[in-house]
């Protein structure tokens, strides 16, 4: 079977705000991608599970994001929230940010949720047991720019302010914590409107497709609330005033018929130590000794239904990137599993609300890895 792997010529998620940053004339940021504006005050807005194919397929409920369509970005493996939102904070692959999943195991530490910051499937908070900014040390873009003088805010969440995630991967900028779209789309115009750069972040339109699928009625409904938000956004943006609008990931509805049930399969958990990852890419920790086993094992149980390879396979065909650091290797799962087609690589059990989702993500679909680039610009 062969193995995707990412396309050179399409720009990636982490090349967005260095971009703006470098058209907004700030130093030591490159433009990857070409602004050709003169940029006085910049946001970049990131809309959760906002994926370019899902755009272009309904359009018509998102006129004004429609008529911004311009380049495609790919967002890297595994495409998940916590690993899209470290590319745009620091501007680089999951092989170097190391936000490798939304679960993952951390050397002496265990298997970690990065949403929740909190060991998997639940226990006490690790924020002092496993620093944030240990876990991912690089400075971020906002902590570079912000170091030159400009003015960075972070918009987000008023429930994010000081989360695990957001320690390590949007540390830097003045965050500000917001409720709704109203004050989410206030504060980025006054952000913009300042001359200052901002990241802003809503989520609710990921959340409305894993509950009820991308695509169904109240998916839709959602998307042209967002149209909405940016509309007005784009609205209030002053001369030189730049509003480009990414996303994390796209997301696929998952077929029952060609769902796996880890923790009912005693075969696939055979040899294995710990498992991380998600419903659409899983990492697959093995027992001393197990690895060949285990790969064949989880080949044989998914057939088509999943690309197995181990870590060194995974880091070759360039899933994390063309570069893989020492600690983030010890990250990935000697055994990685990403799903194809509609499949879903639920854990009952152990995730029962997450194995309930309609909507999932994470693998290396075009559905899921490929999201627009939208810019607006007076």
């Amino acid at each position: 079977m062969e193995l995707p792997r990412p396309d050179p010529a399409i720009p990636h998620l982490a090349d967005v705000v260095p971009s703006v940053l470098a058209a907004m004339g700030v130093g030591g940021f490159d433009p990857r991608i070409p602004l050709p504006y003169d940029v006085a005050g910049a946001c970049v807005l990131l809309i959760d599970g906002l994926g370019a194919e899902l755009l272009d397929t309904y359009a018509a409920d998102a006129p004004v994001l429609a008529g911004l369509r311009g380049l495609t970005l790919q967002v890297g493996f595994p495409s998940t929230t916590a690993a899209g939102l470290a590319a745009v904070g620091t501007g680089c692959r999951s092989g170097e940010h190391g936000m490798v999943g939304m679960t993952f195991r951390l050397p002496d530490v265990g298997v970690i949720n990065a949403l929740r910051w909190r060991p998997h499937p639940w226990g006490e908070d690790l924020r002092d047991g496993a620093p944030p900014e240990e876990v991912q040390p690089r400075s971020t873009v906002f902590e570079r720019a912000a170091a030159t003088g400009v003015s960075v805010s972070v918009v987000s969440g008023a429930q994010f302010g000081g989360s695990g995630l957001t320690r390590a991967v949007l540390r830097g900028g003045r965050y500000v914590g917001v409720h709704a779209l109203g004050d989410l789309g206030a504060t980025v115009r006054a952000a913009v409107a300042d001359g200052g750069f901002c990241y802003g972040y809503h989520a609710d339109l990921d959340l409305v497709g894993h509950l009820h699928g991308p695509g169904s009625t109240a998916w839709r409904m959602q998307l042209r609330q967002v149209d909405t938000l940016v509309e007005s956004i784009i609205e209030g943006l002053p001369s030189g005033g730049l509003l480009a609008v990414v996303a994390d990931h796209g997301m696929v509805s998952v077929d029952e018929d060609a769902v796996v049930d880890i923790d009912a399969s005693a075969a696939l958990r055979d040899g294995v130590e710990a498992i991380g990852g998600e419903a659409r890419a899983r990492h697959i920790y093995t027992r001393a000794g197990a690895l060949d086993d285990v790969l064949t094992g989880w080949r044989d149980i998914l057939g088509d239904r999943a690309w197995v390879v181990t870590r060194d396979q995974a880091i070759a065909a360039g899933w994390f990137g063309e570069r893989v650091t020492d600690e983030v290797r010890l990250r990935i799962g000697d055994v990685v599993a990403a799903a194809r087609g509609s499949a879903g690589l639920l854990r009952r059990t152990v995730e029962p609300i997450e194995s309930s989702l309609v909507g999932q993500h994470g693998s290396l679909t075009d559905a899921e890895q490929r999201v627009p680039l939208l810019i607006a610009h007076r």
